[in-house]
């Protein structure tokens, strides 16, 4: 395990010299002032359905609005940094719940705009405001979103409610999550280190780690069902009052991704599982079950040469920059630039939050967060992160409204990194070092297409069953472990799932469906990659406007420009099909060893 005291954490300072700072002060005073400013001008220009909308204003309210939220990005992130790293820093949580207080009127008018925008003859405002054809897919897509508004008393209502609804159950899981411990051989850990065990080569070891971590979660079980229950049911509430037709049309909206395009993706996932039950059987028997059926805790257990599959920091940050630079000198300057300006906090430590994420902060830079230990999973979620850094460096230019990018799509730089990693990698590699390499990316693949399907299917049936009444704790755990059965098949044990992976992912607590777009992301990024080998030149010449038009276009649309119909199932089935190839290789190598 990494010293956390050692690795680099993320430097913020270049922004404001601490919370207390007089700069910092201003700044956050000065943003609850834009935002009153920004409320009163919606409010002169008329900003809502009207039947005489005044094409004049539509250039100053975009404008206003951008500048409005580029302000809210900045502070924003920088108190997120201090309480993503210290669930402890009280400072920063009650700076972080002003801040959602004050940016609650911000959901309400950005209601008005879309319903004010809808009011427009689309066509004629493009022709007519420069401003408005730069916006032109937001307009277009707000003829949509104002169908589904309430009106603007109740969004409004609906807006200031949700900090004491949804927002608060959101946040009491991360607060909860990050102050969770479990005690491993003695030793209490924080619930993210903990998770990390799952890696370790002792298999008692996992077997341990699994077992601590389940009973740390029955210990915060009760409150955590209730959250799921109050997040769950709400968003269900405003679905039906919005009159959506279910509770997925608004994330397939949220992702500018068209149903049919998702169950032709779907369809192709569904065919992949028994294939991806092939790679758990061979992973089984490689870590000594001979059934070939496995365990939850041997789900990430480490395969073939120890000393292959280690990562230090150096060595991890060093292979990303290489295989970069591969593809482009400007994707490996972004690596070492990260590195050199200090934009990554590395390591576990107790109060920091799970995961990994990559956030926006001023201009072109960003902040990433690991939770990094020590091995070559570690490594490719670096590429991954690092992959949303560069996305950024390519939105940069483009207005507030403009970088408003669906997850689908948001998914694309990431996972085209990770592709480009895991091909550099596996380019030289001895045949351990590709066992240890293919292990590696298709237990990345396996979560993100069967246990992200798993996910979906969690997600789909709580929705259904909390229409009705709130669901206990054994419920969740139930329908949990029915979905990972369900995606997983017979390649493992019945009698050895996660019960509680619906207390351990954040993403439930937030955005509805939030999963799926991964999957999406990582078949599409393989796809993309599979553009690039056909013809690398043209593909890097029109790789970066891609990225830099993720907010201007439906997943459909952008899809196009490489001639790929994501509506076609055959698209995701040849992407899956990479994997496939991956899986067969990795069959022969495990019965060779």
């Amino acid at each position: 395990m990494l010293d956390p005291t050692i690795v680099p954490r993320w430097d913020v300072s270049t922004y404001f010299e601490s919370l207390d700072a007089p700069e910092f002060a201003a700044a956050h005073e000065g943003l609850g002032a834009a935002i009153s400013r920004l409320g009163a001008l919606y409010d002169e220009k008329g900003i809502r359905t009207t039947d005489a909308p005044d094409l004049g204003a539509v250039e100053e309210v975009l404008a206003a609005t951008n500048d409005l939220m580029d302000d809210l990005r900045l502070v924003n992130a920088y108190v997120h940094a201090f309480v993503s790293t210290d669930a402890r820093d009280d400072r920063a949580q009650s700076l972080a719940s002003e801040l959602r207080a004050m940016a609650a009127p911000l959901s309400p008018l950005r209601t008005r705009l879309d319903a004010w925008l809808a009011s427009f003859d689309t066509e004629v405002l493009l022709a007519a405001s420069t401003a408005a054809a730069d916006h032109a897919h937001l307009i277009r897509r707000a003829a949509i979103a104002a169908r589904h508004q309430l009106s603007e008393p109740e969004e409004a209502l609906a807006a200031e409610l949700n900090l004491s609804g949804g927002a608060a159950w959101n946040r009491l899981h991360g607060d909860v999550a990050a102050r969770l411990t479990a005690e491993v051989d003695g030793e209490l850990l924080p619930i993210t280190a903990v998770r990390n065990l799952a890696f370790d080569p002792d298999a008692t070891v996992r077997h341990r780690a699994y077992e601590a971590e389940l009973a740390a979660w029955d210990t915060v079980a009760v409150p955590l069902a209730a959250a799921l229950n109050g997040v769950k049911g709400q968003g269900s509430t405003l679905n039906r009052r919005r009159g959506w037709d279910d509770d997925l049309e608004p994330a397939l909206f949220a992702n500018a991704v068209e149903r049919p395009v998702l169950e032709a993706m779907q369809r192709a996932v569904e065919a992949s599982l028994p294939d991806f039950g092939r790679y758990l059987a061979a992973k089984a028997r490689l870590v000594g079950h001979d059934s070939g059926v496995l365990p939850w805790w041997d789900l990430f257990a480490p395969v073939g040469d120890p000393a292959a599959s280690a990562a230090s920091w150096e060595g991890a940050t060093q292979a990303v920059a290489d295989a970069f630079g591969s593809f482009s000198f400007p994707l490996r300057r972004l690596a070492e630039r990260a590195v050199a300006e200090r934009w990554i906090d590395v390591a576990p430590r107790d109060g920091k939050a799970g995961g990994a994420f990559c956030m926006s902060v001023q201009g072109d830079e960003s902040r990433v967060l690991l939770n990094f230990g020590g091995t070559i999973d570690g490594v490719s979620t670096l590429a991954h992160e690092l992959g949303h850094a560069y996305h950024n460096t390519q939105l940069a230019d483009r207005t507030a409204l403009q970088r408003a990018t669906p997850m689908a799509l948001a998914e694309t730089a990431s996972i085209f990194c990770e592709t480009i990693l895991t091909q550099s990698l596996l380019a030289d590699a001895e045949p351990a070092q590709r066992l240890v390499i293919l292990e590696t990316d298709l237990q990345g693949a396996c979560q993100v297409v069967v246990d992200i399907h798993s996910r979906f299917l969690f997600e789909r049936a709580v929705f259904d069953q909390r229409a009705a009444r709130a669901l206990s704790v054994a419920e969740l755990r139930e329908l949990m472990t029915s979905a990972q059965q369900q995606a997983y098949g017979p390649a493992l044990d019945p009698d050895a799932l996660h019960r509680d992976m619906w207390a351990v992912k954040p993403h439930y607590y937030a955005t509805a469906f939030y999963n799926w777009p991964y999957t999406y992301g990582l078949l599409f990024g393989i796809g993309l990659y599979a553009r690039y080998q056909d013809d690398p030149d043209r593909f890097r010449a029109g790789y970066d406007d891609l990225l830099s038009a993720t907010g201007l276009g439906t997943a459909a649309e952008l899809a196009s420009r490489f001639g790929i119909d994501v509506a076609d199932e055959g698209f995701w089935t040849a992407s899956l099909d990479v994997l496939r190839g991956r899986i067969d290789d990795f069959e022969v190598l495990t019965a060779s060893s």
